[in-house]
């Protein structure tokens, strides 16, 4: 296992609401690690994610429309560049996302890219076991995805800490409000 950053970065955290067209996610929050992984590029990040469990890693950048994940959670790591980032549907909130910072995407949460420097890279992975979808918010799909919203298990490990990171805390803290 790979170990992570030294000590907690700052974390925010956001909850969204169903919009109708983005379920978004009634249990669990988004969780924004910053500059969890100043200057360490592509490499640090993949290493970071598959050493902690994540798999499927990939490097691109952000899709530009409203999209989500119904059967996966996903990590995002700014590898490179920076972002303006719109979560949880048009009445989300749009957040600049940098070099070094990871974002924690729970199964059902909306995100789209709203600009992007020509030199953003990013870094995904999805936890062991787990596959992703690629849902945008058609009236069809409402069913079936919240149906798979829900059978999205926890992560086994956080991406960036592995056992004991915050995301397992904060994210078991919610399961139990549920």
């Amino acid at each position: 296992m790979v170990s992570g950053p030294e000590r907690e970065p700052e974390i925010l955290t956001y909850r969204f609401e169903d919009d109708g067209r983005i379920p978004n996610n009634p249990r669990l929050p988004l969780l924004v690690y910053k500059r969890v992984l100043p200057g360490g590029g592509a490499e640090g990040f993949e290493e970071l994610f598959r050493g902690n469990g994540w798999g499927g890693v990939w490097r691109d950048g952000i899709f530009g429309y409203h999209h989500y994940h119904s059967t996966a959670h996903e990590v995002l790591g700014v590898a490179r560049g920076s972002a303006r980032v719109t979560f949880g549907g048009e009445g989300g909130v749009t957040l600049e996302v940098e070099e070094g910072d990871a974002v924690v995407i729970p199964a059902g949460v909306g995100h789209c890219n709203r600009g992007a420097g020509r030199d953003l890279l990013v870094v995904g992975a999805y936890p062991e076991g787990q596959f992703w979808d690629l849902c945008t918010g058609e009236p069809g799909e409402r069913p079936r995805v919240l149906e798979n919203i829900r059978q999205v298990s926890l992560p086994g490990r956080d991406p960036i800490f592995g056992e004991g990171g915050p995301l397992l805390e904060r994210w078991r803290v919610c399961e139990g409000e549920g």
